[in-house]
């Protein structure tokens, strides 16, 4: 993990591997499914592809966000399943080969700390490195809980 492409979700800066990035569009107008988890927001149409919209926000047990700014989607391709991670703003490709790699700290919330791979000390802000898998599982018994 060399690169990754970071994304602001409340006060957080995260950061996914580049690779698994397909690609940052606007937000687009998602279709509600019923009985589901509150951090699906629902099915996307992506030229013709219907994409899962996870709420990252609902995902990490956030307050929803009082900005007006539409989120964005940010679509990562997962074990080759496309899937929209709708966050509050997107950030840049972050080479990280040289700064240290350090456990998560004990100052994460332990829900967020659950979907982190660790994080990287950067001069402005801690950058979270998110396990994308962890954080797309949506647990069986919330699924048949809804």
């Amino acid at each position: 993990m060399s690169q990754l492409s970071t994304f602001h979700v409340g006060s957080y800066l995260f950061g996914v591997e580049v690779a698994l990035v397909q690609e940052v569009v606007r937000m687009n107008a998602s279709t509600p499914v019923p009985l589901s988890p509150p951090e699906v927001a629902g099915l996307i149409n992506l030229r013709g592809e219907v994409l899962t919209a996870i709420d990252v926000r609902a995902r990490l047990g956030l307050p929803p966000s009082t900005s007006e700014k539409p989120q964005v989607n940010v679509v990562v391709r997962v074990d080759d399943e496309p899937v929209s991670l709708l966050v509050d703003e997107i950030g840049g490709v972050v080479e990280v080969s040289q700064i240290p790699f350090e456990t998560t700290p004990s100052t994460v919330d332990a829900q967020v700390g659950s979907l982190l791979l660790g994080a990287y000390t950067m001069p402005e802000k801690l950058l979270l490195a998110l396990d994308a898998r962890a954080l797309l599982a949506i647990n069986e018994s919330q699924t048949s809980a809804a």
